[in-house]
């Protein structure tokens, strides 16, 4: 009957026979404190992960950008060189034009706001 009557207002037996038990107040901040503990682990892991993934993912916008002027200077404007009485090859020679010189224009900025962000990024010891 005690039991059904613990249940029924939610307090330990212990409490409705007048004990007093201090020990699993302290338990239970321990293990709430252990929990904490686990929880913070597992944040600090995630921001971890999360700075590596966009200071590699900087790195490798900045590898691109380099790649691409790299090649922009080794093929040096070949559409300039076209036939564009071909309406066809006329589009295709605007649209090269097109990328190179918004290229050549954005990817600076691109590539100095890449680096910094590396620089921010980085591992911090």
């Amino acid at each position: 009957m005690l039991i059904s009557i613990s249940e029924a207002l939610e307090t330990p037996v212990d409490t409705l026979l007048g004990e007093t038990v201090i020990e699993t107040e302290v338990d239970n901040i321990k293990a709430i404190s252990e929990k904490l503990d686990v929880i913070n682990w597992q944040l600090a892991q995630r921001k971890n992960t999360r700075r590596k993934f966009i200071h590699w993912l900087l790195i490798s916008l900045s590898a691109i950008i380099i790649v691409v002027f790299a090649a922009l200077v080794i093929f040096n404007s070949p559409y300039l060189d076209w036939n564009y009485s071909n309406p066809e090859t006329a589009v295709l020679g605007v649209a090269f034009h097109s990328f190179e010189w918004l290229f050549v224009r954005v990817a600076p900025i691109i590539f100095i706001i890449t680096i910094i962000g590396v620089f921010l990024t980085r591992k911090k010891e």
